[in-house]
Parts: C-alpha cells; sequence; structure tokens
C-alpha cells in the first residue's frame, strides 16, 4: 500500500471514518488490538492490522511511512499523544488527525505534531445547543450530505490541478463553474491553509489551492464529469 490512510482504533469514532473512506473510495487500513472485534467486521472491503497502534512495529506493519493520512480515534489521550509522535518522527510529511477527549489535550497533540484535533464531545454539545439559537440554519446544514450515496451528495471539493489542467492560474468568474455545471462555489482553500468563504468572482485561484462548492446531487455529478474527480 502506498499513499493509504491508517485508522488507529474501529470504536465508535473509527468505524465512522471508515464509512466516510468507503464512501469516497480511499485506501486505507485499520489498526485495532481486540481480535474480536476483527473478526466480527473484517471483509473483502476494510483491511485490518491487529495490534497496539501505540507500537512502532505495528505502525510499520501498516505500512505508516508510505501513507498519506494518519487518523487516531481511541478515547485515550495519552495514546492518541504517543501515536501522533511516534507518526511524526517516522514520517514527517504525513497528514495526522488525532481526537482528544479532554481540552487540555488538544494544545499538547497540536504541540506533538497533529495537524488536526477533534473533539467529538464538545461538537456534539456546540451542534445541539445551535438547535435551539439557529434551529433552522442547522437543519438546513445537516441535510446537505457530503458522502454516501452517489444520488445524494451536496458538497464537493475541487483541487486547482483539476480546475486547471493547464496550471495556468485564472480568476473564479473566468472558470464559468456554474454555467457548465450548475454549482456554486462557496469556499476557497488557499496553498497557506487560509480558508476564504465565498470568495469573489475576481479572486485568482493558485496553485496548491482547493475550490469548495455546492449544488443539487445532479449538479455535483455534472462537476465530477467535467473535471474528472
Amino acid at each position: 500500500m502506498k499513499d493509504h490512510i491508517i485508522v488507529c482504533g474501529y470504536g465508535r469514532n473509527g468505524k465512522q471514518a471508515a464509512q466516510k473512506l468507503l464512501a469516497y473510495i480511499k485506501q486505507f487500513v485499520i489498526i485495532e488490538k481486540d481480535e474480536e472485534v476483527i473478526d466480527r467486521f473484517s471483509n473483502e472491503k476494510i483491511l485490518f492490522v491487529q495490534g497496539d497502534a501505540i507500537e512502532d512495529d505495528v505502525l510499520l506493519k501498516a505500512r505508516k511511512e508510505k501513507a498519506s493520512t494518519l487518523i487516531c480515534t481511541t478515547p485515550n489521550d495519552a495514546d492518541n499523544l504517543f501515536m501522533v509522535l511516534s507518526a511524526r518522527q517516522m514520517n514527517k510529511n504525513l497528514k495526522i488527525i488525532s481526537r482528544a477527549s479532554e481540552e487540555t489535550s488538544y494544545k499538547k497533540l497540536k504541540l506533538a505534531g497533529a495537524d488536526n484535533v477533534i473533539m467529538p464531545d464538545k461538537i456534539g454539545g456546540d451542534h445541539m445547543a445551535s438547535l435551539v439559537v439557529v434551529p433552522d440554519l442547522v437543519e438546513f446544514l445537516d441535510n446537505l450530505t457530503i458522502s454516501g450515496e452517489q444520488d445524494s451528495i451536496n458538497v464537493e471539493q475541487i483541487p486547482f490541478e483539476k480546475m486547471c489542467p493547464d496550471e495556468k492560474e485564472q480568476a473564479i468568474k473566468d472558470l464559468d463553474v456554474r454555467k457548465k455545471t450548475g454549482c456554486s462555489i462557496i469556499g476557497y482553500r488557499a496553498r497557506t491553509g487560509e480558508y476564504i468563504v465565498n470568495p469573489e468572482p475576481s479572486l485568482l485561484i493558485q496553485k496548491d489551492s482547493k475550490l469548495i462548492l455546492i449544488g443539487r446531487p445532479e449538479q455535483i455529478e455534472s462537476l465530477k464529469r467535467e473535471y474528472g474527480v
């Protein structure tokens, strides 16, 4: 395997990650130490490596040095911290996403080398409160689908090299995406990592950037056909 994704742990968050990766046809492997869990869920679509992901030899079996991304989903922040430290030392270019259960662990994981740190419990609480504060907005956003059956996806991201196959930088208005596909551009991610919401038509899209688009499922399909995604 090469440029694959390693998911550490096959609990609730690990399963959710696997389902999303399967929906997007991404190559991945799960590291799980519970043999019973592996026996129960192993199939032709999901590849498992048995063992504890905090051990370097187990990570090596998952070909960490060749992977593109590591996702640490275990509920134990200390284990996630150890995995992040070990992975960052072994592969400097690896994208690392880690779960955190405690707010005090957030900064530690970032300092250890995690690119993104997710706190599921905090997200859940914020979401529930938002249903009180801005219920219609949250319900609308909940109905936007970014994975699953192809006839239900509403949001997609397209990298610069797909939008501009000749690698010539051009303004958003010159792409004429809405006329070609019906989709609207709602976001821009610069190569620096900065996000711009509802970018101006005059914005020049540059190499290593991405556009985020929204549309009805049939428009998203038209977008994929047009740009070969």
